[in-house]
């Protein structure tokens, strides 16, 4: 059983009261469009999932009924069992996952918040087409897939907690299992903390193969990645490393490196390439986090449009199985549209506005034709008179400018 969705209202209620802690305390952990490329990131993921997950499964599925070499019985000890060596096989995942180009590419979104709040862990991944791979020693295990699901689920709703800046270091508990502390250091671009701290639940793995680091106090976490996107569109923080492998492997003239680059460590570069298109070092003494200044109307659009869209996805995902294949493709593809169409407007691009209005008609059109009959109405009166009203509003003060 996948428990992420029936999270999703507690994650929001959690992030709400973090945001009203952040503001009482003054800390500035959040900033709105921050925030929001974080949300439509994980709304990305939530839907990218039910296709992505189709074929791995499937492959895991055959490993089992046919290939493993053990038979479990399905009691509270597999459970218990599945649970460690998921996270076991995580950490290598995860591990992989930074110190390989390929698996990087895929991970990096999850890092590109320069922020460092509850919003973040919900910035994931889209792109993991391979990590399933590292999945493989526990269907040869003979763990039921639907285990497999539920597991992971769990490890995931575990990480959610441990994204924050408000939780100190808690004493014992921090020797084996992952703690905001030692998360915050995997998240930073500090040099001494780059590539550390990878369990998901427990923090015991990093400790046995080398990779852990303590958060030292005269050392403050600094967040993001040493390569900005300086952007909040998270259709391109999916897709930015990739599309720097791809230039990478296309314009050098070695064919084994055109290869190579894929599978090497990360930030490999070849010689040829490195020379001709260098890329801007990282320095930490000149680093500024990527901000565009937002008008007040803007701001709140966005932010009752991100309210929309966060409850679209949500009755999407639950009536998921009512939806034909093309259905689900629609509906998919207009919440990729919708999440690109307002990271427009965070970036205050003058036609955003227009990308806004074609989205309209749209999500009429999908609504009437293609949704279950008892959330029509909720949806299309919040969206279209709330989103129209502001909308207009806004284009009518004339508070966006071009980029």
């Amino acid at each position: 059983m996948n428990y992420i969705l029936y999270a999703i209202p507690v994650f929001a209620l959690l992030i709400a009261i973090e945001i009203i802690y952040d503001r009482y305390k003054g800390t500035g952990f959040y900033r709105l469009n921050d925030a929001i490329t974080s949300l439509n990131a994980g709304v990305l993921s939530r839907v990218n999932v039910i296709f992505r997950n189709l074929v791995p499964l499937a492959i895991y599925a055959v490993i089992v009924e046919h290939i493993a070499l053990v038979q479990l019985s399905n009691d509270w000890m597999l459970w218990l069992i599945a649970f460690v060596l998921y996270d076991f096989c995580y950490y290598w995942h995860h591990r992989f996952g930074h110190e390989v180009n390929l698996f990087w590419a895929a991970h990096v979104v999850h890092h590109s918040s320069e922020d460092y709040n509850l919003s973040t862990a919900l910035r994931q991944t889209s792109g993991s087409f391979f990590g399933f791979i590292f999945y493989i020693p526990l269907a040869l295990l003979g763990i039921d897939p639907m285990v497999l699901l539920a597991v992971g689920s769990l490890n995931l709703l575990y990480q959610f907690w441990v994204h924050t800046q408000h939780i100190p270091k808690l004493g014992w508990y921090e020797w084996i299992f992952v703690t905001p502390s030692n998360h915050r250091v995997h998240h930073a671009t500090n040099q001494i903390y780059i590539d550390r701290n990878y369990g998901g639940v427990f923090i015991i793995w990093d400790r046995l193969f080398g990779s852990f680091q303590e958060e030292l106090d005269e050392e403050p976490c600094m967040f993001g990645i040493r390569k900005p996107i300086k952007s909040w569109n998270p259709v391109w923080a999916n897709l930015h490393y990739y599309s720097q492998l791809i230039r990478d492997a296309w314009h050098t003239t070695s064919w084994r490196d055109k290869l190579r680059i894929w599978f090497m460590p990360t930030g490999w570069r070849p010689a040829d390439v490195e020379e001709k298109f260098p890329l801007p070092k990282f320095d930490p003494e000149t680093f500024k986090k990527f901000e565009v200044k937002l008008p007040k109307r803007t701001q709140w659009y966005c932010l009752a449009q991100q309210l929309v869209l966060l409850v679209i996805t949500f009755l999407f995902m639950q009536s998921v199985s009512e939806f034909s294949i093309a259905e689900q493709v629609l509906w998919g593809a207009f919440i990729v549209y919708s999440a690109w169409s307002l990271s427009m407007l965070l970036e205050v691009r003058t036609w955003a506005v227009w990308t806004e209005l074609v989205r309209y008609p749209m999500f009429i059109g999908l609504t009437v034709s293609l949704s279950p009959p008892e959330w029509l109405a909720l949806v299309t009166l919040f969206a279209v008179v709330i989103g129209l009203i502001a909308l207009g509003y806004v284009a009518q003060k004339r508070k966006i400018h071009a980029a």
